[in-house]
């Protein structure tokens, strides 16, 4: 089971924050953004189908997001939790830590946007753009 977003990049694309990082629908993004990674995506977490939201909504669901550019690729996993509510109307947020709150599609990140592939981020600062696959792992 599968979604798949299409964002993109921005100049602003710092990558830095050490616990979560970011897409958005929003179009513009100041430098002090240093989380978020995608802008301008054409779908949220609203638009999931309710079989997808249920699945997320378990503390045992393993969960991959797979981020593409032209030139690059990475895999993160984290985990669901019964608290996530998946109704954010224009941000995702995965996050290392177990906070929850509309924003958050999972918790447990493997990765924050500071571990993000360099390749991946160096393409999103020169606004590239950006397709967001997360998948249901179990």
């Amino acid at each position: 089971m599968e979604f798949k977003i299409k964002s993109k990049g921005h100049r602003n694309v710092s990558s830095m924050h050490k616990s979560t990082f970011e897409i958005t629908k929003d179009l513009e993004i100041g430098p002090a953004a240093d989380c978020i990674i995608g802008v301008d995506m054409d779908d949220s977490m609203l638009d999931f189908p309710e079989e997808f939201k249920n699945k997320i909504a378990n503390s045992n669901t393993r969960i991959a997001v797979l981020l593409d550019t032209p030139n690059a690729h990475d895999e993160i996993i984290g985990f669901g939790h019964e608290d996530l509510t998946l109704t954010h109307p224009t941000d995702i947020v995965c996050r290392t830590s177990e906070f929850t709150c509309p924003r958050t599609l999972m918790i447990k990140s493997s990765k924050a946007a500071r571990d993000l592939d360099s390749q991946l981020i160096a393409d999103l600062k020169n606004e590239e753009t950006l397709e967001v696959t997360i998948k249901i792992l179990d």
